[in-house]
C-alpha cells in the first residue's frame, strides 16, 4: 500500500510539473501571440489599460514594438503634454503614426518640445495628422518637420495660420511626402504649390479644398510636375479656369477628382479631364457651365467611373444620362442628378434599369 501511495504521489507531482511546464509554454508562446493579434484591434486607451493588469502582461505587451506604432490623441484635452509624455516612453521609440486631429490645446511649444525631447522617437514617423490644430503656426511646422525626416503623409486641414513659409519648412525637411492635405489653409498661395511641385514629384494625394488664394499658375505647376497624382481635391475653388483644368489630362493615374463649385469649368475643359481614363470618382457638383457635351466626353473616356455627381447642373439633359448608361452602366454605383432640371425625373427602378449596380442616388442634400 505504501508503494502504491508513493507511486500515486509521484504521478501527481509529475502531472503538476507537466501542467506547470505547459502553463509556462502557454504564457511564453501562445498568450503573447494572442495578445499581439488582439492588441492591434484595441483602441489605444484600452491597450494602455492592459498594461496595468499585471507586471507579466506589461512585459509581454511592451515586448512587441509592432503594437506601439500609433498614437491617437484626437479631440483630447491636454493632448500637447500627453503626446510629449508618451513619446518619452521607450515603447513608442518606433512610432509611425501620430493623430492629433482637433486637439485644440496643441501649440507650437509642444511641437518644439517634441523636437527637443523626443527626436529619436520621431525618426520613423510616416504619418502626422494635425487637422484642426488651429494654434499651430509656421514656427511649429518648422520644429516638427525638422524632427520627422521619413514623413510620408502630412495633413493640416483647417489651419489659417500656416503660410507659404510653413510649406517651405515642410518640403525642406521632409523629402518623401506622398500624401498632403492642405484643405482650408487659406493663407497659402501659388508659392506653396510651386514648392510642392518642385519637391514632391511622387505625390499621390493632394487636397487643396478652400485654399482660395490659389490661381491657375500655381495649379499648373502641380499638374505639370506631379504626374503620379491619384487623388486631387479642388473643392470650392471657383477661381481656376480652363487654362488649368485642361492640364488635368496629364494625370494619367488619377482616380479621384473633386471639382465641386468649379464655376469656370467648360465643356472644353471637361473634355480634357475625360482623358484621365482611370478616373473612378468625379464630383462636378455646381459646375454651372457644363452641358451634355462635356458629360458625354466623360462617359466615353472614363469607362471605369463608379461615382459621379452632377448635382445642380441645369445644362445637362437625358442625352448625357443615356451616354453614361451606354458606357458606364456596369461600374457606376453612385449617381446624383438632383437639381438637374433638364434631366427627366425618374423613379428608383427606372434609374436601376439604366444603371443596374446603382446603390446611392443622392450625394448632396
Amino acid at each position: 500500500m505504501k508503494n502504491y501511495a508513493e507511486m500515486a504521489e509521484t504521478r501527481l507531482a509529475l502531472s503538476e510539473m507537466e501542467a506547470a511546464e505547459a502553463e509556462v509554454v502557454w504564457n511564453r508562446k501562445t498568450v503573447p501571440k494572442v495578445l499581439k493579434i488582439v492588441s492591434t484591434r484595441l483602441l489605444q486607451r484600452d491597450l494602455v489599460s492592459l498594461l496595468l493588469v499585471s507586471p507579466w502582461l506589461y512585459r509581454s505587451l511592451v515586448s512587441y514594438p509592432s503594437i506601439w506604432l500609433s498614437l491617437d490623441f484626437s479631440e483630447m484635452g491636454n493632448a500637447g503634454n500627453r503626446v510629449v509624455a508618451a513619446l518619452s516612453l521607450p515603447r513608442y521609440c518606433y512610432v509611425k503614426h501620430i493623430k492629433l486631429e482637433f486637439a485644440q490645446d496643441i501649440e507650437d511649444k509642444h511641437l518644439e518640445l517634441l523636437k527637443i525631447k523626443c527626436l529619436d522617437s520621431l525618426q520613423n514617423l510616416e504619418c502626422l495628422n494635425l487637422n484642426g490644430c488651429q494654434k499651430i503656426s509656421d514656427k511649429g511646422i518648422e520644429a516638427i518637420t525638422n524632427a520627422c525626416p521619413t514623413l510620408k503623409v502630412f495633413s493640416i486641414y483647417w489651419n489659417v495660420r500656416i503660410t507659404d513659409m510653413g510649406i517651405k519648412h515642410l518640403v525642406k525637411n521632409c523629402k518623401y511626402v506622398t500624401e498632403l492635405n492642405l484643405s482650408g489653409c487659406k493663407n497659402i498661395s501659388d508659392k506653396s504649390l510651386q514648392l510642392v511641385a518642385e519637391n514632391y514629384s511622387k505625390l499621390e494625394l493632394l487636397n487643396l479644398t478652400r485654399c482660395t488664394k490659389l490661381t491657375d499658375h500655381g495649379l499648373q505647376q502641380i499638374l505639370l510636375k506631379c504626374s503620379f497624382l491619384q487623388s486631387l481635391n479642388l473643392y470650392a475653388l471657383s477661381g481656376f479656369t480652363d487654362l488649368a483644368y485642361k492640364s488635368i489630362s496629364l494625370l494619367t493615374q488619377l482616380k479621384f477628382l473633386d471639382l465641386c463649385g468649379a464655376q469656370n469649368l467648360s465643356d472644353e475643359g471637361l473634355a480634357c479631364v475625360a482623358k484621365c481614363v482611370n478616373l473612378v470618382c468625379l464630383n462636378l457638383t455646381w459646375c454651372i457651365r457644363v452641358t451634355d457635351l462635356g458629360v458625354i466626353c466623360i462617359a466615353q473616356g472614363c469607362t471605369s467611373l463608379e461615382f459621379l455627381s452632377l448635382f445642380g447642373i441645369v445644362g445637362v439633359t437625358d442625352k448625357c444620362l443615356e451616354a453614361l448608361s451606354r458606357s458606364c452602366s456596369n461600374t457606376i454605383t453612385t449617381l446624383d442628378v438632383n437639381g438637374c432640371i433638364g434631366i427627366k425625373r425618374r423613379s428608383r427602378d427606372e434609374l436601376l434599369h439604366l444603371f443596374p449596380h446603382l446603390k446611392c442616388f443622392k450625394v448632396h442634400s
